[in-house]
């Protein structure tokens, strides 16, 4: 998603918004039979480097909410999501999170990466609000980086413990690749644990780790790695990064050299943003939610597709995904609890979610693990800039990673 169409997007999605607002407070001001919506303020990335996963995420679950709404709600009520983009500035992320709460929000909705979304879950969480994010992919909101309050968030997206797991078993059982070179980019948790969670399995299923490299994304570090991974002889490498600097940097690197390795990385890779043209993206894996390049093996996904196509927003990366399914888990949720937003008690209900059904595949959290864990993945191959599904995989367990 290059930067104009990321501001299309961000000017679709504020318009839309102001609609909701300007909706919502019509609803507020009904006669006293009209039930309140319920209503999720989301403060997300709609132009910056988060907007490829943040900003399809939100539209799908704008849809997800038009299709519920149109059943008649939950328990009687109209679900409504309000985002303001905070362009991934820590001081607006935190600001936007409090306007939110001042406007009586009954859930919170975050971006999909901990350390960005970070001040906003904060407060959603010290306000006792059920906090959700669409595809954030640690298991950190939660009580591992909230403490006891952290216990009212969770994710929509895939546990890098799982997601890393599964790359691990597709590459050694699937492959047949046994050694690989792992390389991490420190610049996130969520690239540290997916690489973390590959090594971890690969080595268990009996996989040699020929060596592990690491950089941080901007470090200007990234030919170094190019050189020393070229130097490396391996069946494969795990390649732990995302955005549009140093992945291309690194991919176009090492095929410039003739190098042909096959690459495999998790979701950060996916959509074609990044891809550069010359040389092209070849032999290079990753795995996702759904495939958007119309062939994904499940006819409700396609049907999605379409509809986010119809909205004017093909979808960019399977993460969209993430947000139907966090709203289809949050109406759950409320329907179990015959209608209460209580944020204790929504998040009560929804860590005991084992294999909900949802437009993304069955969901299940835990005590432990409040990312989803188990869905089936979707592989997808890009060869000379041409992408294609390849396969479902459904990692065996969640890789043990320690922290």
């Amino acid at each position: 998603m290059n930067r104009t169409t990321r501001a299309r997007v961000a000017l679709v999605l504020v318009a839309v918004a102001a609609g909701i607002v300007a909706a919502a407070a019509a609803a507020r001001t009904d006669s006293g039979a009209a039930k309140p919506p319920i209503v999720i303020g989301a403060v997300v990335d709609l132009t910056k480097n988060m907007a490829p996963f943040d900003a399809p995420a939100l539209l799908a679950a704008q849809l997800e909410i038009k299709a519920i709404n149109a059943r008649g709600g939950v328990d009687g009520r109209k679900l409504k999501i309000v985002p303001l983009n905070d362009q991934l500035d820590p001081t607006k992320t935190k600001q936007f999170a409090l306007q939110m709460l001042q406007k009586k929000v009954d859930i919170g909705w975050v971006a999909c990466d901990v350390n960005y979304a970070a001040p906003a879950a904060q407060e959603f969480l010290n306000a006792g609000k059920l906090t959700v994010a669409p595809c954030l992919g640690t298991d950190e909101l939660s009580p591992i980086r909230f403490a006891a309050k952290g216990k009212l968030g969770f994710s929509y997206g895939n546990a890098a413990q799982d997601e890393g797991a599964a790359a691990a078993e597709f590459a050694y059982k699937t492959k047949g690749w046994h050694s690989a070179v792992v390389v991490t980019d420190n610049l996130l948790r969520y690239f540290q644990d997916v690489c973390k969670a590959f090594t971890v399995r690969f080595t268990e299923l009996g996989g040699k780790i020929v060596s592990q490299e690491a950089f941080t994304q901007g470090d200007k570090t990234i030919n170094n790695v190019v050189s020393k991974v070229n130097n490396e002889r391996s069946d494969a490498i795990a390649f732990c990064t995302s955005f549009g600097g140093d992945q291309p940097a690194f991919v176009s690197g090492l095929r410039s050299l003739h190098n042909e390795t096959p690459i495999i990385n998790g979701w950060a890779s996916d959509g074609n943003y990044w891809w550069p043209t010359s040389p092209p993206v070849t032999n290079f894996y990753y795995l996702t939610y759904a495939s958007v390049y119309g062939d994904d093996p499940s006819a409700q996904v396609r049907a999605f597709e379409a509809k986010m196509k119809a909205a004017g927003h093909p979808a960019q990366t399977g993460g969209f995904l993430g947000g139907a399914a966090a709203i289809q888990g949050i109406a759950a949720a409320v329907t179990r609890a015959n209608g209460s937003t209580n944020g204790a008690k929504l998040a009560s209900i929804m860590v005991k979610f084992h294999k909900l059904p949802t437009i993304s595949g069955d969901v299940s959290f835990s005590a432990g693990l409040h990312t989803v864990f188990g869905r089936a993945y979707r592989v997808i191959l890009v060869n000379n800039n041409k992408a294609k599904f390849v396969k479902l995989v459904t990692a065996s367990s969640p890789a043990k990673i320690g922290r």
